[in-house]
C-alpha cells in the first residue's frame, strides 16, 4: 500500500473514532420504559464504589458509552469503558484485570475453564442487546448510481474465501448489474484483532458455506484466505474509505453513526434484506436463551430476518471480592438490561427480548460478596421465581 493510501486511512481512522466519541457523549436521556424491573435506580446508593472499568465489545461501543454517560448524571457512579475488542474483554476479565468484560462471541469452554483460575468459577454472560454486521463497501460506481450492493450467502463467502476476486465477476453481476463494467479487483479487509464482530460474522460463513467451515471456521480471530486486516470497526471504515473497490464489514450501530453504505443480503427464507433494529430483532424471535445465555443466532428463520445478527454479552465473575464494586456493578447491569433499553434503537442496536431479560435477572442474582447475593434486596425481590 502506498503513502498515499496509508495516510488517507490513517485519517479516516482518527475521524471516524472522534465521531463514534461525539456521538456517545450526546444525551440520550431515555423516555419512561415499559420493561418490567425498570424504574428500580433513581440515584446513588449508599457505599457503592463510585468508579468501575471495563473492556472489550466494539461492536457494542456506542451502546455502552451512552449508556454509561447517562449512568453517571444518574448515580455518579463512572464506568471507564475501552472498547479493545472482544478478545481483550475475555482476557482482561480472565486476568480479572478489568471490573468486566464485553464479547459479541460467547466464551468457549477452554475459555471458562481458563477464567475459573482466578475467578473461582466459570464467568456469567449478561446480554445487553442485539446487533447486526453488515458488510460494507468502496465502490464508486454503485454509489455514484445510488445502487445497494446485493450479496448471497454463497457470493459473500466466495469473496472472503478469495474465489470471488472481481467486481465484475459473473456471479456478482447476476445480481448487481451495475457492476458489470467494474472491472476492479476486490479490497477484502477484516478485523485483525480478536473480535466478537469477527466471531459472528465467521459463525455466519460457516453456516452458510460448508467450504468456509472446513477450511476456516468460526471464532473470534481465524485463519483469513485473504485480504488485510484492521483492528477495530474504525479501522475497517477507514480502510474502506482510503481503499476505492473495497469490501468488509463492521457493526450496524457505527455504519449508521458513519453513513457508510449498507449491504442488502439474502437471507435463509430466500428474501432480499437489509439490517435494522427490527430485522435484527426477528433474528431472536423463538430463540431459546439456554441457563448460561451461550446462543448464536446466524442464519435464523423468517421472512424478514437478518441472517447475521447475535447478541452482545457482559463478562462478570460471580464470585467478587470488592463489595462496593459488587454494589456497583449489579445496580449497572440491571439499569443498562431493564432501563437502558428504551430509546436503543435509535443509536442502531435492537433490545433484549422478554426472555432474555429474564435470563439476565438470574445471572445477576449469581453475583455475589462473600457468599451472599450483591444486588440489592429490594431489587432481587422483583425477579420472577
Amino acid at each position: 500500500m502506498n503513502f498515499r493510501k496509508t495516510l488517507a486511512i490513517s485519517l479516516a481512522v482518527a475521524a471516524l473514532t472522534l465521531s463514534v466519541s461525539i456521538v456517545a457523549a450526546q444525551d440520550a436521556t431515555p423516555e419512561a420504559s415499559p420493561v418490567p424491573g425498570s424504574g428500580m435506580i433513581t440515584g446513588p446508593a449508599s457505599g457503592e464504589a463510585q468508579a468501575l472499568t471495563g473492556a472489550g465489545s466494539t461492536f457494542a461501543q456506542v451502546l455502552y458509552n451512552t449508556w454509561f454517560s447517562n449512568y453517571a448524571t444518574l448515580t455518579g457512579v463512572q464506568i471507564n469503558y475501552q472498547a479493545i475488542g472482544s478478545g481483550g474483554g475475555i482476557k482482561g476479565i480472565t486476568d480479572q484485570t478489568v471490573d468486566f468484560g464485553a464479547t459479541d462471541g460467547p466464551m468457549t469452554d477452554d475459555q471458562q475453564t481458563a477464567a475459573a483460575v482466578k475467578c473461582g468459577a466459570p464467568i456469567l454472560h449478561i446480554a445487553t442487546a442485539l446487533g447486526g454486521e453488515v458488510p460494507t463497501y468502496n465502490v464508486p460506481e454503485l454509489q455514484s448510481a445510488n445502487v445497494i450492493l446485493k450479496l448471497t450467502p454463497d457470493t459473500l463467502a466466495g469473496i472472503f474465501l478469495g474465489d470471488i476476486n472481481t467486481w465484475n465477476d459473473p456471479k456478482l453481476v447476476a445480481d448487481n448489474p451495475a457492476l458489470k463494467d467494474v472491472a476492479q479487483p476486490i479490497s477484502v479487509i477484516h478485523r485483525s484483532d480478536g473480535s466478537g464482530t469477527t466471531n459472528i460474522f465467521t459463525t455466519y460463513l460457516s453456516a452458510v458455506s460448508d467450504t468456509w467451515k472446513t477450511n476456516v471456521g468460526a471464532g473470534n480471530s481465524v485463519k483469513w484466505p485473504t485480504g488485510i486486516g484492521q483492528k477495530g470497526n474504525a479501522g475497517i471504515a477507514g480502510a474502506l474509505t482510503g481503499v476505492p473497490y473495497s469490501l468488509g464489514y463492521v457493526e450496524l450501530a457505527f455504519a449508521e453513526q458513519n453513513n457508510l453504505p449498507i449491504t442488502m443480503l439474502q437471507n435463509k427464507a430466500g428474501k432480499w434484506v437489509q439490517a435494522t433494529t427490527d430485522t435484527v430483532s426477528a433474528a431472536a424471535a423463538g430463540v431459546t436463551i439456554p441457563d448460561d445465555e451461550r446462543v448464536m443466532i446466524v442464519n435464523g428463520d423468517g421472512d424478514n430476518t437478518y441472517p447475521i445478527s447475535g447478541f452482545t454479552w457482559l463478562l462478570v465473575c460471580p464470585n467478587q471480592t470488592d463489595a462496593a464494586k459488587a454494589l456497583a456493578l449489579t445496580r449497572a447491569i440491571w439499569w443498562g438490561v431493564h432501563d437502558g433499553q428504551v430509546g436503543i434503537d435509535k443509536l442502531g442496536y435492537a433490545p433484549l427480548p422478554a426472555p432474555a431479560i429474564a435470563a439476565d435477572e438470574k445471572q445477576i442474582l449469581k453475583i455475589t460478596i462473600d457468599g451472599k447475593q450483591a444486588l440489592p434486596a429490594d431489587i432481587a425481590a422483583s425477579v420472577a421465581s
